[in-house]
């Protein structure tokens, strides 16, 4: 599904990314954790071919990111932030979007599950965080792919709409989707990932399952274990 191999990447003088090596395999929620600066987003983007590392070989749905774009046809991504122009209503975004993907999409459904229908014909200048945000997990969802990427996708979510977006992903995991999620709710890492990815520094401390995790920190719960990890980071 997702291969990086030897992935390095500076801005300036600062390495972000360090000799970065990950497989992810398909059918999977992979929960990608660490602190600020420790890389996250840049992998994320590395992945996506919207950053390309300096040395390295990432491969997506059997494509070379730096040779190969059509890849992008089957992922969907939700960045952290994003931005549309203000004056648009909520329903022309999503036709936009569906033009320039030159797919109809199935938004309706979601649509009605997030409860943004009386939000149609409102403005995006005129939502709040939480509503431009479900707005965005429509944006996201409504095309089929096999790979959805979610960067911090529960910004601004009231819990009724964290927990429909918890039955979003559950729903497309058991399509045999992968989802790969960043996000500094933990609670919502130890409920839902199958596998966590540990960055720190531009570099994988550790990646496996949330029992593995336990194993290795002689943690039981996630926040004590990322702890660990965070203080006992040269072993």
């Amino acid at each position: 599904m997702v291969t990086l191999k030897n992935i390095n990447k500076s801005f300036g003088s600062v390495n972000v990314l360090q000799n970065l090596t990950l497989e992810i395999t398909p059918g999977k929620i992979v929960a990608v954790l660490g602190p600020n600066g420790s890389g996250k987003t840049t992998m994320i983007k590395s992945i996506l071919g919207m950053v390309l590392p300096d040395s390295g070989e990432i491969e997506v749905l059997g494509q070379k990111v730096k040779s190969e774009g059509t890849y992008r046809n089957k992922v969907n991504y939700l960045p952290q932030i994003a931005r549309f122009p203000d004056n648009l209503k909520v329903k022309e975004l999503i036709h936009m979007i569906q033009d320039i993907r030159n797919v109809k999409g199935n938004p309706e459904e979601l649509i009605t599950q997030l409860g943004i229908e009386k939000y149609l014909d409102k403005r995006l200048g005129n939502l709040s965080g939480g509503t431009r945000q479900k707005v965005n997990l429509v944006l996201t969802f409504m095309f089929d792919g096999e790979l959805y990427v979610l960067d911090e996708p529960t910004a601004g979510l009231d819990p009724v709409s964290l927990i429909h977006l918890k039955e979003i992903i559950q729903v497309e995991k058991k399509k045999g989707k992968t989802l790969l999620i960043t996000s500094h709710i933990l609670p919502l890492v130890e409920e839902m990932a199958d596998e966590i990815v540990f960055l720190l520094e531009g570099c994988i401390h550790f990646h496996g399952t949330m029992q593995q995790l336990r194993e290795k920190t002689g943690e039981s719960q996630l926040e004590r274990a990322i702890a660990h990890l965070i203080l006992n980071n040269n072993d």
